[in-house]
């Protein structure tokens, strides 16, 4: 029997090594194109955390990421901010558990994929607009 022996030439190797490494540094690219820095929000912009305006319609049209950060200025002695669950946004009542916030300038990091309800301890305030809910991408 015969034994056929085909040596490969460099030029031969190299050709899928070339294609993996052009498909890598496309992907890498585009990986790097769309990175995003943090993005920081006032929440109610100027007004603040305030039911001058409905928060939630504050929020529309904006698109929160993990990392961006919620900023909520207030004045501490007539509001307060709480992280609930959907009923208590829903309610205007805070969970068992529910998270408070009551400095006046309170910040939360958003992480993947959690929704966000916030709202206020005061029920006529959340009522007329002072909770907000979101999710962050």
């Amino acid at each position: 029997m015969a034994h056929s022996s085909r040596h490969v030439s460099f030029v031969e190797a190299t050709v899928p090594i070339t294609i993996v490494m052009t498909v890598l540094c496309l992907f890498l690219a585009n990986a790097v194109t769309h990175a995003r820095r943090p993005t920081t929000y006032t929440v109610g912009g100027q007004d603040g955390w305030d039911p001058v305006i409905p928060m939630d319609s504050w929020a529309q049209g904006k698109t929160f990421y993990a990392g961006d950060i919620l900023e909520f200025k207030y004045d501490y002695q007539r509001f307060n901010m709480v992280v609930v669950n959907r009923t208590g946004y829903e309610t205007c009542q805070a969970n068992d558990g529910a998270e408070e916030y009551y400095s006046g300038d309170d910040k939360i990091q958003l992480h993947y994929g959690y929704n966000y309800f916030i709202g206020t301890y005061t029920p006529e305030d959340c009522t007329t607009g002072l909770k907000l809910a979101i999710k962050a991408l």
